[in-house]
């Protein structure tokens, strides 16, 4: 019960911090989700994140600075292994899942449903 509590509270503070931001800033969502994501990153790399997703669990890794800590380990991984060159494939190898299932999903629901324009 405890861990479900506190995915809530983590994950719900991740979007609480969205939604102000998107109330109180003239911030567009789209460079609130690339913040997201660049935070996500700058955690990832000093270890942070992974700190965070052991208190909050899926309240953390569900939200967008998962996928910048997701990249950030990536990054990391490739560079130990590959030297330099690791920085520039890391962040794809680590993407790659994320981004095929994303278009996957879509094509399915593009086929399943019938999309209509707004009036």
């Amino acid at each position: 019960m405890k861990s479900y509590i506190m995915a809530f509270i983590v994950g719900g503070t991740i979007c609480l911090i969205a939604q102000i931001l998107m109330d109180k800033t003239k911030l567009t969502p789209a460079r609130i989700l690339v913040m997201f994501v660049t935070l996500g990153v700058i955690l990832g790399a000093f270890g942070i994140y992974d700190k965070l997703v052991d208190i909050g669990g899926a309240g953390a890794t569900v939200p967008l600075p998962s996928f910048g800590n997701g990249l950030a380990k990536a990054v990391k991984k490739e560079v130990t292994e590959k030297g330099l060159l690791g920085a520039f494939t890391g962040g794809i190898k680590g993407a790659a899942g994320g981004i095929t299932a994303s278009i996957f999903f879509g094509y399915i629901m593009a086929v399943i449903f019938n999309p209509k324009t707004k009036k």
